[in-house]
């Protein structure tokens, strides 16, 4: 299918590696010219020659810190008028409401409220004049079923997503969208990582954490990135202008809701 979006311009936040790399190589496979950030500088360029490469889109990265005003303002400095733009953040780590200052509150809200929100204030009117504008939102899908040790996380990005419901209705007649998908379990690094985590807490293998989450899922596996950045890529697309305000859990049948 061809999404029309060839020669469109879009931001992917995050995108060196994991979810926002899959994303930005799905959205460079349906002919968006990207422009990149992430904080490592040497991932961020490495993953920009691999999406160029097998593309031949105009990729552009950015290293900075998207969570702070210099490093969004460097981004925007870098592309003042996407036509997608795809938010995306690492989670804040899993701990005890108890055992979380505010400090720790006002760095999530930050990275996973405020950031996306900032972004969005400072493109959307340019893609509501332009008459064309995909923004996805990468939260979790604990927005719609809050997780256990997640609070910062529950707590930052549904304020994200309360935040631009009604905008998302607004922007829609100008053919401007605003979706989140929501993942659960997608084998990344950070997945690797929290297995390891969990191995230590519970005196098991790494091994068998990993096959502990993979048991909680009904389709019986994680999920690929490569899948993820494809279902970004449809949203994004010319096809889904009728598509606002949704926010869609992709995590194999683990939520265990109808709406």
């Amino acid at each position: 299918m061809d999404l029309g979006i060839k020669g469109k311009s879009a931001i992917v936040c995050a995108a060196s590696k994991g979810l926002g790399k899959a994303c930005a190589t799905a959205l460079a496979e349906a002919g968006a010219n990207l422009t990149i950030c992430a904080r490592g500088e040497e991932d961020l360029k490495n993953t920009a020659q691999e999406i160029q490469n097998a593309s031949g889109v105009e990729i552009t990265h950015v290293a900075c810190d998207i969570t702070t005003e210099a490093g969004r303002q460097a981004i925007l400095d870098a592309c003042p008028r996407p036509d997608i733009l795809v938010n995306n953040a690492g989670g804040p780590p899993p701990a005890n409401f108890e055992d979380l200052s505010m400090d720790d509150w006002r760095k999530a809200v930050e990275a996973n409220m405020i950031t996306p929100l900032a972004l969005i204030k400072a493109t959307v009117e340019g893609m509501m004049e332009r008459k064309f504008g995909r923004i996805v939102n990468i939260t979790s899908a604990a927005v719609k079923a809050p997780m256990n040790l997640l609070d910062l996380s529950n707590g930052a990005r549904a304020g994200l997503t309360g935040g631009v419901a009604i905008l998302a209705r607004r922007a829609s007649a100008h053919n401007v969208t605003i979706n989140g998908m929501l993942p659960g379990t997608f084998e990344t690094d950070r997945l690797v990582q929290n297995f390891v985590k969990q191995a230590e807490a519970q005196s098991i293998s790494v091994e068998q954490a990993k096959e502990r989450r993979r048991a909680s899922v009904p389709a019986n596996r994680f999920g690929s990135p490569s899948e993820f950045g494809a279902i970004c890529a449809f949203l994004c697309s010319a096809h889904t202008g009728y598509i606002t305000g949704q926010n869609i859990v992709i995590d194999g049948g683990v939520f265990p809701g109808i709406v």
